[in-house]
């Protein structure tokens, strides 16, 4: 592990997310081993971390200031219309938050759309809340991606646990399965 291939932030171990296989859950590392976009899956890093600093004011108070606008979160939400349930995954910068009753709702042609419940995101997912990722979610979901995010040439995101980080090229986004790139996702 060499901190020197960090692309963004200070962080004392960082390692080409292939060869880190066993420190990520197995969606992620599926979702790593198969990877097929244009970016090459090496140039997704991993960066260990300490699960106490996951959340992100925290995290950019101990890794680098910078880090809070290259970073991105990652949401589950649940768009309802008649009796259906739509999951959806939803990526916006860190500065910003998920326009759920406007963009989202639209997106998914519901009626209603929510953040879905702790248990429903973690459960389906298969990754732990606070460390959630759009690497390796369920292939035949949505996922809304802010055009910011894509812009960005790297962009810190969830590992799939509290422990652990990305560091994705932004444009890598926009090549996940189930994704779109809409602007305005997110909102200030």
């Amino acid at each position: 592990m060499d901190a020197r291939l960090a692309p963004i932030g200070h962080f004392d171990h960082a390692t080409p997310a292939p060869a880190a296989l066993d420190e990520l859950i197995r969606p992620v590392a599926d979702a790593v081993r198969h990877w097929s976009g244009s970016v090459p899956a090496e140039q997704i890093v991993y960066v260990d971390t300490d699960p106490q600093w996951a959340d992100t004011a925290v995290f950019v108070e101990h890794y680098g200031r910078e880090l809070l606008e290259q970073s991105a979160n990652c949401v589950v939400v649940a768009g309802k219309r008649g009796g259906e349930t739509t999951l959806a995954a939803c990526v916006v910068l860190s500065t910003t938050r998920v326009d759920v009753n406007g963009t989202v709702r639209r997106q998914l042609g519901a009626r209603k759309a929510s953040f879905a419940s702790m248990d429903t995101a973690t459960g389906e997912t298969g990754m732990e809340y606070g460390g959630i990722t759009p690497v390796g979610l369920p292939a035949d979901w949505p996922l809304l991606i802010d055009s910011a995010v894509v812009d960005l040439p790297y962009v810190l995101v969830g590992s799939g646990r509290r422990r652990g980080k990305l560091l994705v090229p932004g444009k890598a986004f926009a090549e996940l399965p189930g994704a779109v790139v809409l602007e305005g996702l997110g909102v200030a």
